[in-house]
C-alpha cells in the first residue's frame, strides 16, 4: 500500500520529542521530507522503506536549532556547514548583534563587527531578497532563518555610526527592514554595546522596532552592556519591545566582568518579573568565557583576554594580550592598540553564573561560533553536544529532556519557525540520532576546530545528510521564512 512506503524507517530508538516530555521508545517513518508515523516499537513493521535505521540504544530528537549564530555569509560560501551538522544542528538563526550580511551596502570595508562576517568581498547582497535567493541557490546542509541587523542598516543610510540617526535616516532603515520583513525575515538585532550602533538612542531603536509587530516578529538585542549596568540595558530591551508590541530576545545572556559574578540571580529575577506582563526571554552559550573582536574598553587588566587573530600581527594568534604586551614591553591597552583590527576570546564569566543562566526555563542554546575565525572560539563546534554531555549527563545540571526543549521546541516557536523543533507527525523530518551516554563536545580553545563525539546520524528535511563522523554530501537545507509563531512554550511562557 502506498500509505506504508517510506523513504526512511528510524527503529528502536529512545524517543525526545522536543517537547520537554519524557523519552520514550518508538519508530518513526519518514517520507518526502516529513514525519509521517510514530509508533510503538514494531508498529512500523508492515511498512517498507528505502533505508532502515537501526537506532537501538540511542537518543532520537529534533535536530537542533542554532539560535545565535553569525554564519551569514558562511552558509553560502561553505555550505556543508561542518562545524554545525556535526553537532546535530539542522536549523541556523543569523543576523544576530546588529550585525546581518544583508540588506547591505558598502562605502568601503565593513565597519566593526560587521567584519566578523568577512571582508568587504562577503557583502554581495543589496536587498534581503537577494540573500535568500543566494542562501537558496547554495543549498546549505542547514535551514537558514534570518533577523537584520540595526547597524547593517545605519551603515546603510548613515555617512559615520558615532551618532544619532536623523529621522530621515531611521525612515530609510524602517523601509529597508519592511522590504525583508515581507521577505520572511524573522525579526530585528541590535548590538548595541559596540562603537558601531552605542551612539543610537533608546527611541531610534523604538521607531525602527515599530514595523515589527504586523508582521510577526521579534526583536533580538546584544544589550548595551553585559557589565555593572546589565540591569538598566535589560530594562532598554524591555522598552523596546513594549513600544513595538513585540517579544524580545536577549542575546548570550551573561553577567561579564569579575564585579558582576554572582548577579546572575538579580539578572535573572529582572526576566522573571518582567515575563508576567510581556513576552521576553534569551539564549546563552554553554561556556565561561567570550569571543568577538578586540574592544579597547574590555583591556583594563582585571581578565585574561587571548587574541585569536589580528590584522596587523597575525603571528600573535593564540597568545595572551598580556603576554603580548610583555613582549612588546608595552600596556596592555597600547598592545590591544597596535594589534587592531583583532578579535579575542574573553574570560570574563563565573561558571555559577553559566550554570544558573543555562539552566533556566526561559533560557534557548545558541552558539554564537565565529565561523571567519581562525583559531575560533570552541562553542562553534561543541556548543550543543557540549549542554547534552557535560551539563546534562556529567554534572546533571538539567534533565536531557529539558536540554532538548532548549534546543528545539522552546526556539522554534519563539522564532516561528513553523512546524519544526518537534518530534511530531507531520512536520519537518529534521531529526538527529545521538548515543546519550557517548556525546560531548571535542572542540577546545588549543583545537577548537573538532566535531563532537556521539553524534550518529543528522536528517536535514528528510535528507541523510550526516552519518558515523562523515558527511553524506547530501544537502537540503533551505532559507526558512517566518511562520506564525506561539506566544506559549512548554512551561507556558515565552
Amino acid at each position: 500500500m502506498e500509505s506504508l512506503k517510506a523513504d526512511t524507517l528510524i527503529v528502536g530508538a529512545r524517543v525526545i520529542d522536543g517537547t520537554g516530555a519524557p523519552a520514550v521508545e518508538r519508530d518513526v517513518a519518514v517520507r518526502d521530507g516529513r514525519i509521517v508515523a510514530i509508533e510503538a516499537p514494531g508498529g512500523l513493521s508492515g511498512w517498507h522503506a528505502d533505508e532502515t535505521f537501526d537506532a537501538e540504544g540511542k537518543v532520537l530528537a529534533p535536530g537542533f536549532i542554532d539560535v545565535h549564530t553569525h554564519d551569514d555569509t558562511h552558509v553560502i560560501r561553505s555550505p556543508q556547514m561542518m562545524p554545525k551538522i556535526t553537532q546535530g544542528v539542522t536549523t541556523v538563526i543569523v543576523g544576530n548583534c546588529g550585525i546581518s550580511a544583508s540588506p547591505v551596502t558598502l562605502k568601503g570595508d565593513p565597519p566593526d563587527p560587521m567584519n566578523l562576517l568577512g571582508d568587504a568581498t562577503a557583502f554581495r547582497y543589496p536587498t534581503f531578497a537577494a540573500y535568500v535567493d543566494a542562501v537558496n541557490e547554495a543549498r546549505p546542509a542547514v535551514n537558514v532563518g534570518a533577523l537584520i541587523g540595526h547597524t547593517a542598516l545605519r551603515n546603510n543610510h548613515m555617512d559615520r555610526l558615532d551618532r544619532a540617526a536623523s529621522a530621515d535616516e531611521v525612515a530609510g532603515m524602517r523601509a529597508q527592514l519592511e522590504e525583508a520583513l515581507d521577505n520572511g525575515a524573522l525579526g530585528l538585532s541590535s548590538g548595541l554595546a559596540y562603537g558601531s550602533a552605542f551612539s543610537a538612542p533608546p527611541e531610534e531603536v523604538q521607531a525602527l522596532a515599530e514595523p515589527l509587530a504586523k508582521a510577526g516578529a521579534l526583536y533580538t538585542t546584544h544589550m548595551r552592556t553585559e557589565f555593572d549596568a546589565i540591569l538598566d540595558a535589560m530594562d532598554e530591551a524591555y522598552r523596546v519591545g513594549r513600544h513595538a508590541r513585540v517579544p524580545v530576545v536577549i542575546s548570550h545572556l551573561k553577567c561579564a566582568g569579575p564585579s558582576n559574578w554572582g548577579r546572575s540571580t538579580e539578572v535573572l529575577k529582572s526576566m522573571e518579573t518582567v515575563r508576567d506582563g510581556q513576552p521576553v526571554g534569551c539564549d546563552c552559550y554553554p561556556y565561561n568565557r567570550s569571543s568577538s573582536t578586540l574592544d579597547l574598553k574590555q583591556v583594563t587588566g582585571d581578565i585574561d583576554i587571548t587574541i585569536t587573530w589580528s590584522t596587523p600581527h597575525p603571528e600573535m594568534a593564540g597568545k595572551l594580550i598580556r603576554e603580548v604586551a610583555d613582549e612588546w614591553k608595552v600596556s596592555q591597552q597600547e598592545a590591544a592598540k597596535r594589534l587592531q583590527p583583532a578579535g579575542a576570546v574573553y574570560h570574563n564569566m563565573s561558571e555559577d553564573d553559566v550554570r544558573r543562566i543555562l539552566s533556566h526555563p526561559a533560557t534557548m542554546v545558541g552558539s554564537d561560533g565565529l565561523p571567519n575565525d581562525p583559531l575560533p572560539h570552541p562553542r562553534l563546534w561543541g556548543a550543543f553536544p557540549r549542554v547534552l554531555g557535560h551539563y546534562a549527563r556529567d554534572t546533571a545540571l538539567i534533565s536531557l529532556e529539558e536540554a532538548v526543549r532548549k534546543m528545539t521546541s522552546l526556539s522554534a516557536r519563539r522564532f516561528g519557525l513553523t512546524e519544526r523543533g518537534e518530534l511530531k507527525v507531520g512536520y519537518h523530518a529534521d531529526l538527529v540520532v545521538f548515543d546519550p551516554e557517548r556525546v560531548r563536545d571535542a572542540a577546545t580553545f588549543a583545537k577548537p576546530q573538532q566535531a563532537a563525539d556521539g553524534i550518529d546520524a543528522v536528517w536535514v528535511n528528510g535528507v541523510l545528510t550526516y552519518r558515523e563522523q562523515a558527511v553524506t554530501g547530501a544537502r537540503a537545507g533551505r532559507f526558512v521564512a517566518r511562520g506564525a509563531a506561539s506566544k506559549l512554550d512548554a512551561q507556558g511562557a515565552f
